[in-house]
């Protein structure tokens, strides 16, 4: 009777055979060598890297970097000058269609207040983005916003609006 480590191999083992074949020994210019080649321990490594302990967790590290500020006040006229250019882009965008015949390229830089419940700045202070894209709509009316491709601002929170196509 053969054994299993340190148990004894039972006559009716159903891999009984394969067992006593033992590890398997390929030569040198064996086919199952030359496509399966030996992995150099360096690239076994890489095999472990994404395994992610504590998910999440390197994001909330740098959404700890994140610098925000305060809120810019717009002078009078620059206000006015945002209005003006909102005016021409609901012109442009008033319908869908008018929209996707228009296809008016803007970009707008706008202020994103901190979302982050565990910074000091929550709500308080944020950072300006800018967002390039098609405008595909300008509501004053009911939910006083602009639609940049999939992004929606609200009106108050625009500190600037430049055009793509020099249209203004």
């Amino acid at each position: 009777m053969n054994t299993v480590g340190s148990m004894n191999m039972p006559e009716d083992f159903r891999y009984r055979d394969v067992f006593l074949k033992g590890k398997p020994r390929h030569d040198r210019y064996d086919r199952f060598r030359i496509l399966h080649p030996k992995m150099e321990i360096g690239h076994r490594a890489k095999i472990f890297a994404p395994f992610d302990a504590l998910r999440g967790f390197s994001a909330a590290l740098l959404a700890k970097d994140v610098q925000y500020e305060d809120r810019r006040q717009q002078e009078a006229q620059d206000r006015e000058e945002t209005g003006r250019r909102l005016n021409i882009l609901r012109a442009l965008t008033y319908s869908r269609r008018a929209a996707r015949e228009n296809r008016v390229t803007v970009s707008v830089t706008y202020f994103e207040p901190c979302r982050d419940e565990d910074s000091d700045a929550y709500e308080v202070r944020g950072q300006y983005l800018t967002v390039t894209g098609i405008c595909w709509g300008v509501d004053f009316e009911t939910l006083s916003e602009i639609r940049i491709d999939k992004t929606r601002i609200s009106l108050e929170e625009i500190l600037r609006i430049e055009s793509a196509d020099g249209l203004f």
